[in-house]
């Protein structure tokens, strides 16, 4: 979940700027390029502009993460760190810009020559291909291709995980069965996709979809050739269209890319391709990792979730010109889950809302610096429709419980003595057992009794993301976050709120909300081609969504972020929830 903007105020402006100071460094020969790694480029270098901006090229980045991609296959990738890395190797129709803070989530040509031609009331998209786009073994990347990538989507039994938003557009009513299932000789069968020429790829929507191009931005929209797809094999070695290919590859273990001798810079505006190479390391010990980076070991973390508590209160201590305080757009809340008695009743939710001591939880996840502002509704601030909103007035009791209020939801929903329930937190996410332990000392105060049941953030989608093993371990409150897959209220809300997206595996749903006022002002935006109009019907969406109570939003998260000394280009990017750019990272060496 990916997954991914943050709001900063006059980023814009900010981009400009330092784009434009890229820009100049680049002619000027690059800056920094005869410095040695020492002295960090400085406190919030990374978040404010670029840190050490350079053209000069060689040497290898390194990563390391506490856990992996959750795969390889860009098809199957939903996690926004493996979205960010996937730039090395994959390539899509459509991509975002290569510029610092909000400037970044600007949709720009990659493989095409141009955004869609889009016709036929917003159901047709047209795109002609550039020349000299290569597979890794030299042969010519064509529209085939494209689709036959995009046609992997279908086929969730061979190859599960992924977002689904093309195949809802493209095929809501499921007809096509995905190219494995397919009895076309070509394997190409998908009639919302036509390839008249190897150049030329159309798609023809069968209603419109305001944010289809969005869609093809993300990994799921690669293409794949089908002579190489192993199909659940292919995510340990995908063949890439981009500047990097995989020399090995190590589930949970390494990874190792290497330079892509056939990928043409001239067909690419996008990817500089600096390191010769790029390695990443998965240790599942958290503090281990934060030592690790501040020795110079490596440059940067994987997964972006910010340093824990000792790791960073020495850096910055001791090493503050090596840290960024990342505002990203992720949200960190608390799913109800609403089919599950007694949060069958909404009375008993708003209880848990006005019981919580958000404040207490903002400090066991950081504090305003390390881990972000309060949050009275779940729409990141640079959504479109994104208001302060707080029907609970959590923020005029600055993040303070209201024990009347919780007991007098608990009267109205029959429990005045309160009841019982399971809180789920993943156990290698920093923060979140100790936060579910925060939580569960704010909800006893009113007789709420609770169990925090620590999970492995790996295990989530087939333990939080199953209804039925929620039901069997009673797990009521779900800690969780989640960021916008695109920088619209369907790219952030839709799948974590719409209940015609509630899945018996894999389920991000975990409210188990299915509400037709919802779902309908979900329909109706959808339809909007002006994003300042669907922004207003997102607006009504946010607002039912708090009215529910069925998720809890505890924080707008903010971390505390490494890079090393050795790191260049190194900025923030709305387009990957805050995370540093990888695809324009390079080295001192």
């Amino acid at each position: 979940m990916t997954p991914q903007r943050s709001s900063r105020p006059g980023r814009i402006a900010v981009a400009a700027l330092v784009v434009a100071a890229l820009t100049a460094t680049a002619a000027c020969g690059g800056g920094g390029d005869d410095d040695k790694a020492g002295k960090g480029a400085g406190f919030n270098a990374g978040a404010t502009g670029i840190a050490n901006p350079s053209t000069k090229a060689g040497g290898t980045l390194k990563f390391i993460g506490k856990q992996d991609l959750d795969s390889a296959d860009p098809q199957r990738q939903y996690y926004g760190m493996a979205w960010d890395f996937s730039r090395f190797y994959s390539r899509q129709l459509v991509t975002y810009a290569t510029k610092p803070g909000a400037a970044g989530a600007e949709l720009v040509p990659d493989l095409a020559q141009e955004k869609a031609a889009i016709t036929n009331g917003g159901k047709t998209y047209t795109y002609k291909l550039r020349d000299g786009i290569t597979w890794e073994d030299g042969s010519p990347i064509t529209s085939k291709d494209i689709k036959y990538g995009i046609e992997r989507v279908w086929a969730a039994d061979v190859l599960p995980g992924g977002p689904q938003y093309l195949r809802q557009v493209l095929d809501p009513t499921g007809a096509y069965k995905g190219p494995y299932k397919d009895t076309t000789p070509d394997k190409l069968g998908l009639k919302a996709i036509l390839t008249p020429d190897d150049k030329t790829i159309v798609f023809n929507l069968p209603k419109a979809n305001g944010d289809f191009e969005q869609m093809l931005a993300m990994p799921a929209g690669s293409p794949v050739k089908k002579e190489k797809d192993t199909g659940a094999k292919y995510q340990l070695k995908p063949f890439s269209s981009g500047p990097y290919k995989f020399e090995k590859y190590e589930p949970k273990k390494s990874i190792s890319l290497i330079r892509n001798d056939k990928w043409k810079k001239a067909s690419d505006p996008i990817r500089p391709a600096l390191p010769d190479k790029i390695t990443v390391t998965i240790n599942s010990n958290i503090e281990a990792i934060d030592e690790l980076l501040i020795k110079g070991e490596y440059d940067l973390d994987l997964n972006a979730t910010g340093m824990g508590q000792a790791g960073r209160t020495k850096a910055l201590k001791e090493h503050k010109e090596n840290v960024d305080n990342m505002q990203t757009s992720f949200v960190r809340y608390v799913d109800i889950v609403s089919t599950l008695a007694p949060f069958d009743n909404v009375e008993c939710r708003k209880a848990v809302i006005y019981a919580t001591d958000f404040a207490s939880i903002q400090q066991v996840r950081g504090g305003p610096q390390a881990g972000g502002d309060i949050a009275p509704n779940m729409l990141p601030k640079d959504v479109k429709g994104s208001d302060d909103y707080d029907p609970y007035g959590v923020l005029a009791r600055k993040g303070k419980p209201d024990a009347a209020k919780a007991k007098a939801a608990l009267k109205a929903c029959n429990k005045p003595n309160g009841f019982s329930t399971n809180i789920s937190a993943r156990s290698n996410n920093p923060g979140e057992v100790q936060a579910a332990e925060a939580l569960q000392q704010s909800l006893a105060a009113v007789g709420i009794k609770t169990q925090v049941d620590p999970i492995d953030g790996a295990e989530s989608s087939s333990i939080t993301g199953s209804p039925a093993v929620v039901k069997q371990r009673n797990l009521g409150l779900i800690m969780t976050g989640w960021g916008p897959d695109f920088p619209t209220g369907q790219g952030f809300s839709q799948p974590i709120i719409d209940g015609r997206f509630i899945a018996d595996n894999a389920n991000y749903n975990m409210s188990m909300t299915n509400d037709p006022k919802i779902n309908k002002l979900f329909d109706q935006a959808l339809l909007e081609t002006d994003p300042n109009k669907a922004g207003e019907i997102y607006k009504q969406m946010n607002h039912a969504v708090s009215d529910l109570a069925v998720q809890m939003p505890l924080v707008y998260e903010k971390n505390i972020t490494w890079r090393s000394s050795r790191l260049t280009n190194a900025y923030s990017t709305a387009a990957y929830s805050g995370r540093y750019d990888y695809v324009t990272l390079g080295v001192v060496k």
